[in-house]
């Protein structure tokens, strides 16, 4: 007796992509508040439909809830740098080429 064939083998793939009613799911509203709702989410940063699909990244509508508590969700190990004060760079350089 022999196994299946590779052709025959099946397994589970979990969609990444998703039809607007599994984003309205993953998001716990119906499809009809969802497209209510849409605009305002979309204007809050929430990750637009691929505009050949129109589906949605599940990954990319996690992150973006995750993102709205950074304070629980950071992914950062370390500070993300600042933009520092011009004046201040250039004061420590000429500070510097001084021998200050």
């Amino acid at each position: 007796m022999s196994g299946p064939t590779p052709a025959e083998v099946r397994f589970r793939v979990d969609p990444a992509d998703v039809p607007p009613e599994k984003a309205a799911r993953r998001m716990h509203l119906t499809i009809e508040r969802f497209k209510e709702l849409l605009p305002k989410l979309l204007a809050r940063g929430f990750p637009a439909a691929d505009p050949d699909t129109g589906n949605y990244d599940l990954d990319a509508i996690d992150a973006w809830r995750r993102s709205r508590y950074p304070q629980l969700f950071s992914n950062r190990l370390t500070l993300a740098p600042t933009a520092r004060n011009a004046r201040d760079v250039v004061a420590e350089r000429v500070a510097r080429i001084r021998g200050g």
